[in-house]
């Protein structure tokens, strides 16, 4: 399982990570596992929350885990419960705005902190 430590990513590594939530339903399970917390879902649970179960949600669950922002603990053969990967979704998050206004005279992002639109 891909763990990504460090606080910033490289661009191969976010540009992985943004194609696995190319898709609703992946968007969705990882969503889902953030407000379960960090104990994360049972698999039975997480089909119930999304929607979605079976092969279908385990083929998603990979796709996310490659990426680094889904952990899945195992028992045997079973996967048991997958809780998300909270380093790597912050990582992914400050990625898009670790340069916010680098070019720019005035930042837009700051200005939305202060209260200024």
């Amino acid at each position: 399982m891909k763990t990504i430590r460090d606080t910033s990513l490289s661009l191969e590594d976010a540009a992985q990570a943004f194609a696995a939530l190319g898709s609703e339903s992946r968007l969705s399970v990882l969503r889902s596992l953030v407000r379960a917390g960090p104990e994360g879902l049972s698999i039975g649970a997480l089909g119930k929350a999304t929607g979605i179960s079976g092969a279908t949600l385990t083929h998603h669950l990979r796709f996310l885990t490659q990426a680094g922002l889904v952990r899945q603990a195992r028992q045997g053969r079973s996967i048991i419960c997958a809780g998300a990967a909270y380093e790597t979704v912050d990582a992914l998050s400050r990625f898009l705005l670790e340069e916010c206004c680098a070019d720019a005279e005035v930042c837009a992002h700051e200005a939305r902190e202060h209260g200024h639109d």
